[in-house]
């Protein structure tokens, strides 16, 4: 909380005070570094509490839609530097979990973790003889989260709402953002990953999609020895995906691994409607088959804590926004973004046109393998405009859409490790015209219900044009533009500012005057100029 005042202050006096008495150069110089500089020290902050605030971090590293990336870099990789929790910790919750002493539970429990994150940490171990063959296998990973860790989210989630509210209600930031609902939503998917039963269920689901899929495996979920704190799974480590070496010695083609996962998840967003929304490499292992042959492998999928869903509504945003990106269309593209919920309805979308159709004309279709041969300068300075009037756009990208394109990022640097030469456009193009075939009946409905619409609107025309005369004529009529309107208001608050200084400046000057020859009435002009001095401090803190 102490941080986040300090950062709010800081924000006022240099993006608010200092351009207003004409000192908005001396700001601008400063702000890269500042910005840095504030990032740094919430990294430090998260690192020192630990828990959700580690998770707050990467989401807020993920958040290209409403933070510069001066913040998003300087965040970028927290959930690496996490310590982990002593076994005897983490054995106390799990015996509390299960009922039962660990040695009890498992054959085995190896005491150092394979995996330690902001909110539990993993460990491998092997079932007992019993369950083992029941189950036809006994090496596991149990997945533990960290003692205490509802509590601290609790409190941490406690604290981030009321930020929210703070952020709320400076205008600055409301007019960019909707801060408490970013809060709600961050909170929404942490509290999914702490509950383990969730995500249990999120790996059968997912493994039940690809369940006639030779190519795409999940582990097995241990439901006897998983609870909500404790998730038990068999172990399925394998090759890292990202590991091109052991990949090639072990003869499978990193190109056709860049292929089959590219389109796994293209199948998971545009067939199944539920994906893997954390596809980094450390989440994806390529397991060879018992063959041994160089086309006998599998591509396995772990954790399962952050998941995506496509709604109708997405799908059918998503259907006009592939239409958009296919056409090159960048006018059919704002459209279409409007229509997902991404851009506020107030937005002044040409800057935004034209940086679309700026986008589809110079790099629309190329791979990873041309766009490297761009001249990186060029990229640079497309970026960097491109990125302004991004970040100048009030829109937020609501959770699932920000997950979609989380997961196609990721995606999209795991293949180009793999293959240079991959085309995530030509990977996209069978599904994406899968998703334009399989709405067709809804379109089809959807025509002939704007049809009823349209022929009801034409059977009122008549009358509402005669209505819309009669009050041309009465001069009724009002016409309003909320963009001309806020700089009216803009322009009556500095005219009221300046005056406000002008008469402050008149009645001190007075005061001070007079005060030699007649004190009583020099004090009282002095004193009433603080009247006009707290308006203009009041008009200033309306921002």
């Amino acid at each position: 909380m102490r941080f986040a005042a300090r950062a709010l202050v800081q924000a006022w006096w240099f993006e608010l005070v200092l351009p207003r008495v004409g000192l908005g150069a001396v700001a601008a110089r400063g702000r890269i570094p500042r910005l840095q500089r504030l990032a740094r020290r919430f990294h430090g902050l998260a690192l020192d509490l630990g828990g959700l605030m580690i998770k707050v971090g990467q989401f807020l590293s993920s958040r290209l839609d409403v933070l510069p990336p001066e913040i998003t870099r300087e965040l970028e990789g927290l959930q690496d530097e996490v310590a982990p929790e002593p076994l005897a910790a983490i054995r106390e919750l799990a015996e509390a979990e299960l009922g039962m002493r660990l040695e009890d539970a498992f054959a085995w429990v190896e005491p150092q973790p394979i995996a330690a994150a902001s909110l539990g940490q993993a460990h491998r171990a092997r079932l007992s003889p019993g369950i083992s063959a029941d189950l036809g296998f006994d090496e596991v990973v149990i997945k533990v989260q960290r003692p205490g860790i509802e509590d601290v989210v609790e409190v941490d989630l406690a604290a981030l709402r009321r930020v929210g509210r703070w952020l709320s209600r400076v205008r600055l930031v409301s007019r960019r953002v909707d801060a408490p609902a970013l809060v709600e939503e961050f909170a929404a998917t942490s509290l999914q990953e702490i509950d383990y039963l969730h995500e249990g269920a999120s790996a059968e689901r997912f493994a039940d999609d690809f369940a006639d899929d030779d190519r795409v495996t999940a582990p097995v979920v241990v439901w006897d020895r998983t609870t909500a704190r404790v998730l038990t799974l068999s172990d399925v480590t394998a090759i890292k995906i990202s590991d091109v070496a052991s990949l090639t010695a072990a003869g499978i083609d990193p190109a056709a691994v860049a292929s089959e996962l590219a389109r796994a998840t293209f199948q998971q967003i545009f067939v199944a409607g539920f994906f893997h929304a954390d596809p980094h490499p450390g989440n994806i292992f390529v397991t060879p088959g018992p063959a041994g042959t160089p086309d006998d492998w599998r591509l396995t999928f772990i954790d399962f804590g952050m998941m995506g869903e496509i709604s109708d509504a997405l799908r059918a945003g998503l259907r006009d926004f592939i239409l958009a990106v296919v056409a090159r269309d960048g006018r059919a593209l704002v459209t279409s973004l409007e229509r997902l919920g991404v851009l506020l309805p107030a937005a002044d979308t040409q800057d935004l046109e034209r940086a679309m159709t700026a986008l589809f004309d110079r790099f629309g279709g190329m791979g990873v393998a041309e766009l490297q041969s761009v001249d990186p300068r060029e990229l640079e300075q497309f970026a960097a405009r491109f990125g302004e009037t991004m970040r100048a756009m009030p829109f937020q990208l609501p959770e699932s859409f920000l997950l979609l394109i989380r997961t196609i990022s990721l995606i999209s640097g795991v293949t180009s490790a793999l293959n240079r030469d991959f085309n995530m456009w030509d990977a996209v193009d069978p599904f994406a015209r899968t998703v334009l075939s399989s709405t067709g009946t809804a379109a089809v409905r959807d025509l002939g219900q704007q049809a009823i619409g349209y022929a009801s609107t034409l059977a009122r025309l008549p009358k509402r044009l005669d209505e819309l005369a009669t009050r041309l004529d009465r001069g009724q009529v009002a016409v309003r533009s909320p963009e001309v309107e806020r700089r009216m208001r803009l322009l009556e608050r500095s005219v009221a500012r300046v005056s406000s200084s002008i008469v402050f400046g008149a009645l001190l000057i007075a005061g001070v005057v007079l005060r030699s020859t007649d004190p009583v009435l020099g004090t009282v002009l002095m004193a009433a100029s603080a009247l006009p001095m707290l308006h203009i401090l009041v008009s200033l803190r309306r921002w």
